[in-house]
């Protein structure tokens, strides 16, 4: 594959406000082998392209869905295209494969700190649980799973904090590209 491997689909419904996302968005947009596809740009009024949305991810190797964890989830516009792209017949289902194989991972940002999504924590569970609907959707399309990458107590962050953090972010998605590249050349390659 000669073009793009990586699918980052964005969605935060409050960038202008979002110190963390501005910044992170910018780390997809500036690598090459990745597509950015920012859901709340393309679609403010949730009306949804199914069929580009599905030929971008037919297209993709690994899918990351980067967004704020929105009460205890993905914001509403990421509900409502997974509820409308990963349709049955095509993602899941007796005929739907269209995405077996592929990867999927979510990069999100969480306000509250790594304390806080403990049992004894605020939040009551760990990051993890709050994520199994995200991951039984990968598993019910036959997607493989990744661990996801985590920004966590975004409101205390410092701008030199959140630039350590991008940092992180980019290695993770230049790993993916890598990665899948390594893969589409063979074993040999590796």
């Amino acid at each position: 594959m000669s073009g793009p491997t990586v699918l980052v689909l964005f969605a935060h419904p409050a960038l202008e406000r979002s110190r963390v996302h501005r910044r992170l968005i910018e780390i997809p947009r500036a690598l090459p082998g990745v597509t950015v596809r920012d859901l709340y740009q393309l679609y403010p009024d949730f009306e949804v392209d199914v069929a580009a949305e599905q030929e971008q991810l037919a297209a993709h190797d690994t899918i990351v869905m980067q967004h704020p964890l929105y009460w205890y989830s993905v914001p509403p516009l990421m509900r409502q295209w997974q509820d409308l792209v990963l349709t049955y017949g095509w993602a899941y289902g007796r005929e739907g494969n269209a995405l077996v194989g592929k990867r999927l991972m979510h990069a999100l940002s969480a306000g509250g700190g790594e304390e806080a999504y403990r049992p004894e924590g605020q939040n009551r569970f760990a990051l993890d649980t709050f994520l199994r609907p995200c991951e039984q959707t990968a598993v019910l399309c036959g997607m493989d799973w990744l661990p996801p990458w985590v920004i966590h107590g975004t409101h205390a962050l410092s701008v030199e904090q959140i630039t350590e953090r991008a940092e992180g972010y980019r290695e993770r998605l230049a790993a993916l590209v890598s990665d899948s590249h390594s893969a589409d050349r063979g074993a040999d390659a590796r």
